[in-house]
């Protein structure tokens, strides 16, 4: 049983964008799903499906890699963990590596990249980093 859904997913990504796959799995939630539609939306992986099969979920993900080949995503960090949970006010996530990264934050308003929390006015829970 896996107790972090959301670090299981980065590693998963992170894993299969070392190895150059075109398609990992990941253990579906609803936090692991907005996660990956972020990604998407961010320009970070191609595509995310949802992928039912009978009762169990899965999200198939499309990487994506630049025209030399490697992998879109330079690093993917989980910050807010099980065993210590980091939260943010607003005025803090305003910008990660001077907008070229993406902070993933967990607020009132659902799972939103750190440009929409901002411009919303909401802090929450620091998922991951991405760039």
């Amino acid at each position: 049983m896996i107790n972090d859904l959301v670090s299981d997913a980065l590693t998963r990504i992170r894993n299969a964008g070392m190895r150059r796959l075109d398609v990992t799995t990941l253990v579906h939630s609803k936090s692991v799903e907005a996660l990956a539609n972020i990604l998407v939306e961010k320009g970070y992986i191609e595509s995310c499906n949802v992928v039912e099969d009978g009762v169990k979920k899965t999200i198939n993900v499309v990487l994506k890699y630049s025209d030399n080949g490697k992998s879109v995503i330079n690093e993917m960090k989980r910050i807010s963990k099980p065993g210590r949970r980091v939260y943010k006010g607003k005025d803090e996530i305003k910008r990660f590596k001077n907008g070229y990264g993406t902070i993933i934050v967990s607020t009132s308003h659902g799972v939103l990249p750190n440009d929409k929390a901002y411009a919303l006015g909401v802090g929450g829970e620091v998922m991951c980093t991405v760039w």
